[in-house]
């Protein structure tokens, strides 16, 4: 299998993940699509309120941060607990 089916795969392994997906802005998803080719993977998505969401990446000890409106920050300044 290739590296893109893998990540497709991977991306899509549990119902939770799916379920996270699923909750991307159509900005979001397309930017998130473009960090998952670079080894990032979807990891949770804070919400600040309805209209304000921020999907968190990681990619080994590499955070990265999509804002609602699909802007990507490879260099948030968030902590991770």
């Amino acid at each position: 299998m290739d590296a893109i089916g893998n990540k497709e795969n991977r991306r899509h392994s549990t119902p939770a993940q799916s379920s996270l997906w699923n909750q991307l802005t159509l900005s979001q998803n397309y930017s998130a699509k473009n960090l998952s080719g670079f080894g990032y993977d979807l990891a949770y998505i804070r919400n600040r309120n309805s209209s304000n969401s921020t999907a968190i990446f990681l990619c080994g000890d590499n955070i990265a941060t999509i804002d609602n409106e699909g802007e990507i920050n490879t260099n948030p300044n968030i902590t991770l607990r």
